[in-house]
């Protein structure tokens, strides 16, 4: 079964309307989660990025954050991860990933065999090309 570990923007893309283009490609990965057909592996940093950008940048109401995250736990095929590999951070963190939220999106992928990272982020897509780490969304 395919497994993909999600990046907070594909996960903003997917509640937001900031890009249907993107939002439709999330959405059909969800769909397949739903249907068991891959898992969505949500690292525990991401939901925390999530919950702050939707309170601080899009000024949702934290009643209504909680509800999005509750549903989005809830979903079939979704799993939270909560360990880190901190060896396999500090690898990849500042280099050649130089975010060190990015960074922990793809220790996450690197620790969890045959998995790859769903992102819209270009500067994010080509550090985990030269890490040599599979992306789903290019």
């Amino acid at each position: 079964m395919k497994k993909y570990i999600i990046d907070t923007n594909a996960l903003i893309s997917f509640v937001t309307d900031r890009s249907p283009v993107q939002q439709e490609t999330i959405a059909g990965v969800f769909e397949d989660a739903a249907r068991l057909r891959c898992v969505v592996i949500c690292p525990q940093h991401v939901m925390t990025d999530f919950v702050f950008v939707m309170d601080k940048v899009y000024q949702v109401p934290k009643l209504e954050i909680s509800g999005i995250v509750r549903d989005f736990i809830a979903m079939p095929g979704i799993e939270l991860q909560h360990e880190i590999d901190f060896p396999t951070l500090l690898a990849l963190w500042p280099s050649p990933i130089q975010d060190f939220g990015d960074a922990i999106v793809a220790a996450v992928c690197k620790s969890i065999k045959g998995s790859s990272v769903i992102t819209f982020d270009t500067r994010f897509i080509e550090a985990l090309k030269k890490a040599g780490i599979a992306t789903r969304i290019t």
